[in-house]
């Protein structure tokens, strides 16, 4: 079946959800076959090089939505740091740091349902500034936003709008009421409008079944995304996942095969969380992987760079990618 499968999307053929959806039953000692199969198709659609992002939390916390996997929102006591826009000074030194260590994509987060107008403005006055100073790819990603924000972002030099999706449509309201998919849908096609390329994308393990991250992954094919960043739950003490246990190493690897039979052309980004996959994170390369969300992440503190441009080295794989 696999051989079956990989051969159709080589050749130009799509992977069905039914077929997807029996590759989720294969038993571990059948898992290696998969991420094979994945790591083939990585390999022929993107070749051997690995693109290496960062982000910046320009803006932290009181965020009023309830995403209940979310440290920033106001309405668990997570005791993070909080702090308002950063000044451009601080954005551009982080962002030459990252550049000057091998980063190729550099995106603004701020946390909020979507930005307010003050903040807006003097986000394009910091992305032309970004645009002006550095060769960085930019990326936004500043909650819901409209056509006509996505349009003044694209002049300011961004290149890329990143708003997940999080999970299917079905399993959204048990993770988050303050909003609808449908605002989250709308915010993708509205970046798509103003011809900004969208990154978009979904946290495992938030009590999800293998059929909602199914639904994720064909909704994203249907949008035509051109980065999906998968994300492992991080329980974080005071969120009312606090107490969940994240997946298994080998079906977080199980996962991204899929995500990568589903989309082959698409960039296959391992994001926030990927310490869950413990001693077989570097596997996920060999599963599909093809972009690394690298440094810290919005509240957390990820591995160093010179460690994931060895993982790189030791596996035969290149810092690269097609950064635009």
């Amino acid at each position: 079946m696999l051989a079956e499968i990989k051969n159709k999307i080589l050749s130009g053929g799509q992977i069905t959800f039914a077929e997807a959806l029996q590759l989720t039953q294969l038993p571990n000692k059948q898992l290696f076959n998969l991420f094979n199969t994945a790591r083939q198709v990585r390999e022929h659609f993107w070749g051997n090089s690995i693109e290496f992002c960062s982000i910046i939390n320009a803006k932290s916390g009181h965020c009023s939505e309830n995403c209940n996997f979310c440290a920033q929102s106001i309405h668990f006591p997570t005791k993070i740091k909080t702090y308002p826009l950063l000044t451009p000074q601080k954005i551009l030194a982080k962002a030459r740091e990252a550049e000057a260590k091998g980063v190729q994509r550099f995106s603004l987060v701020t946390s909020g349902l979507k930005p307010t107008p003050s903040d807006f403005l003097h986000i394009l006055k910091i992305f032309r500034i970004l645009k002006e100073e550095t060769k960085l790819a930019l990326c936004a990603s500043l909650g819901l936003i409209n056509e006509a924000q996505a349009v003044q972002l694209a002049a300011a030099g961004v290149s890329t709008y990143h708003h997940n999706l999080e999970s299917s449509e079905n399993f959204f309201p048990q993770i988050c009421t303050t909003h609808t998919y449908k605002a989250r849908l709308d915010t993708i096609l509205a970046a798509q409008k103003a011809n900004l390329r969208v990154c978009a994308g979904g946290l495992l393990g938030l009590g999800e079944t293998w059929n909602d991250r199914l639904q994720l992954a064909f909704k994203l094919r249907e949008l035509q995304v051109a980065s999906l960043p998968l994300n492992i739950l991080q329980p974080i003490k005071g969120t009312p996942l606090a107490n969940i246990k994240p997946p298994q190493p080998l079906e977080i690897l199980k996962a991204i095969a899929l995500f990568r039979l589903i989309l082959p052309q698409c960039e296959l980004r391992l994001c926030g969380g990927r310490q869950a996959l413990h001693s077989l994170q570097p596997l996920a390369f060999l599963a599909g992987v093809n972009a690394l969300l690298v440094g810290n992440y919005l509240t957390t503190t990820g591995k160093k760079i010179n460690d994931d441009q060895q993982t790189l080295k030791d596996l035969g794989l290149q810092v690269g990618g097609r950064a635009k």
